[in-house]
């Protein structure tokens, strides 16, 4: 029997989900991440995990499927205030690893779990600190192709975490589904192996 919606098209995501204990399917369900002026990182990740929560709880009523929680995630690095969300291509992958190398940067992922009783959204907050990457170091990964579809350009499950320093935070939440806070969240819903 399944739990929930998973609002989200990411094999990380539904991977890490998987280990909390429910039964789920997968909803899809758009959005438009353009930050907003001015909008600080916190505030985006947890805008987008409930925006994304609530489409994939309008369509799961417009498919006419059977009404169970919708559970989304966003994540986002952030060196300072500037947000680095996906690139849009190999040279924009290469600006964004460029400025993070050599520094120490912020991964915030938002979830959130649509209801019923409406959106709760948790966030975790992660400090990664990149090595000094050489010119060549970047190309290669660049042409890998692995920078592509993610935050920040880099998957720290995947070559990406060879640049990785020193990791302060949620492993799980840089790859895209903190594990912890998830658990917690569903728990509070009844949700999950850690459910009261």
């Amino acid at each position: 029997m399944t739990d929930l919606y998973l609002a989200s098209g990411s094999p990380r995501r539904r991977e890490l989900l998987g280990q909390t204990g429910v039964a789920f399917e997968r909803i899809v369900a758009e959005i438009d991440e353009t930050p907003l002026g001015n909008e600080t990182p916190l505030d985006y990740v947890k805008r987008l995990a409930a925006a994304k929560a609530e489409a994939g709880w309008a369509a799961m009523h417009g498919q006419g499927l059977a009404a169970l929680p919708v559970l989304a995630a966003d994540t986002t690095v952030a060196l300072g205030s500037v947000i680095l969300g996906k690139p849009a291509d190999a040279a924009d992958a290469t600006r964004m690893l460029q400025r993070l190398s050599g520094t120490t940067h912020d991964v915030l992922t938002g979830v959130g779990l649509r209801t019923e009783a409406g959106v709760d959204v948790v966030v975790s907050v992660s400090r990664v600190t990149f090595m000094q990457l050489s010119d060549a170091q970047i190309a290669a990964y660049v042409a890998s192709g692995e920078p592509m579809d993610k935050a920040g350009a880099y998957g720290i499950q995947g070559l990406g975490g060879l640049f990785v320093a020193r990791l302060e935070g949620s492993f799980t939440g840089v790859v895209g589904l903190p594990l912890h806070e998830t658990a917690m969240l569903l728990g509070r819903h009844g949700l999950g192996r850690l459910a009261a």
